[in-house]
């Protein structure tokens, strides 16, 4: 089994099972959409293949690999001390990273997914310590476009628009633009 350890193997059984679960159960809820040619389970089930790819992925590297530490990969370090001693400001941006998707949650029903989204997405950039603003803009906006491309674009899932007047009329404007691109296909 090449260098995989019990735990791994079921760690990707696992991974497998719920994948296999949660197919399984989309068939319940399997309707056409007038809107949406996949139908309720067109999302849903790319999602679970995605994580079947990871799982799959994951399970090959480690195959391969090991679980061993490697020089060169984020994050792993050979020389940790036992205790970490964090600074107030580092234990602020970490609670900060935590809570702002919680913020964000909050704010899409009165503001919406298509106004709220760049500004959350600007926010984890700046909380994880970027400080270019330039940088800031250009991934913050290649992150926008790549999600309404995926969701709006090709998935056509219903987002949270708003329902607050400035936030509202612009969430319209993107689905007008989006139904106009639609109509040129």
């Amino acid at each position: 089994m090449g260098k995989l350890t019990r735990s791994q193997v079921v760690e990707a059984a696992l991974w497998f099972a719920i994948v296999a679960i949660f197919y399984a159960f989309s068939f319940g809820f399997d309707r056409p959409i007038e809107i949406y040619k996949f139908g309720a389970t067109g999302w849903p089930r790319v999602v679970l293949f995605l994580l079947l790819l990871a799982a799959i992925g994951n399970l090959a590297y480690t195959w391969r690999h090991g679980s061993a530490a490697q020089k060169g990969r984020v994050g792993i370090a050979d020389d940790v001390p036992a205790t970490t001693v964090r600074s107030p400001r580092q234990l602020l941006r970490m609670g900060g990273v935590l809570a702002t998707p919680f913020a964000f949650a909050l704010l899409l029903k009165p503001v919406g997914f298509y106004f709220a989204s760049p500004f959350f997405i600007a926010a984890i950039i700046l909380l994880f310590g970027e400080r270019r603003i330039k940088y800031i803009l250009v991934i913050t906006g290649f992150i926008y476009l790549l999600l309404l491309g995926l969701f709006v674009v090709l998935l056509n899932a219903p987002l949270p628009q708003g329902n607050v007047s400035p936030f509202y009329d612009y969430s319209a404007f993107i689905l007008t633009l989006n139904s106009k691109l639609q109509q040129m296909w």
